[in-house]
């Protein structure tokens, strides 16, 4: 049985053993630290844009679902950035899991199973995303080709997708926020270079 804390669907933060670093570099004196390099800006953005990006799906769908947009419309737009959000999100979580979360423990083995409690975020992370693909492709397969209303089996598609991405959506916002909780004070108060990126 998983321990509580490293729960992905009950935890609501880090443990408490995680945050001393958190304690002396809070959120709101990140921005504009002077330890705060290209590296981390850059991870933070593709945060930040996985977090937006996952709005935006939902709300397309919620569009879709409401009947405020027409299949064609949505399909173009919907099924690239669902393909570009899935496959950027997995190739994220296999950088930071090969490259980027070694070279942390290195740099501060008392954070050791913080990453093994993100690593364990990204094997439970991967099934989601892998059911997100497998209820999207079904739900657009029956709407594409239903008829001008959605049958019950496309609906029932529908639901099945839209309860996978909030799950998805659920447990990436609460492993983004753990994830840059850990890691961002970890770079301010060492430097990117005395870490190793």
């Amino acid at each position: 049985m998983m321990e509580p804390h490293f729960d992905l669907d009950t935890r609501a933060g880090l443990p408490a053993d995680l945050r001393a670093l958190l304690e002396n570099y809070p959120r709101e004196h990140w921005s504009g630290h002077e330890n705060l390099g290209q590296t981390a800006q850059f991870w933070l953005g593709r945060h930040d844009m996985f977090r937006e990006l996952g709005a935006a799906l939902q709300d397309a769908l919620r569009q879709h679902r409401e009947g405020q947009v027409a299949l064609d419309p949505f399909r173009r737009w919907f099924a690239p950035r669902l393909n570009v959000f899935l496959g950027e999100l997995e190739g994220h979580h296999q950088i930071e899991d090969q490259h980027y979360f070694p070279v942390f423990q290195r740099a501060e083995s008392r954070l050791a199973h913080g990453f093994d409690l993100l690593e364990s975020d990204h094997a439970v992370i991967h099934a989601d995303l892998l059911a997100v693909a497998e209820t999207a492709n079904h739900f657009l397969a029956l709407e594409e080709a239903g008829e001008a209303k959605p049958s019950s089996e496309a609906r029932r598609a529908a639901d099945a997708y839209a309860a996978a991405s909030e799950q998805l959506l659920k447990r990436l916002i609460r492993h983004l926020a753990d994830e840059e909780d850990l890691i961002i004070p970890l770079i301010l108060d060492r430097g990117e270079a005395a870490i190793g990126i």
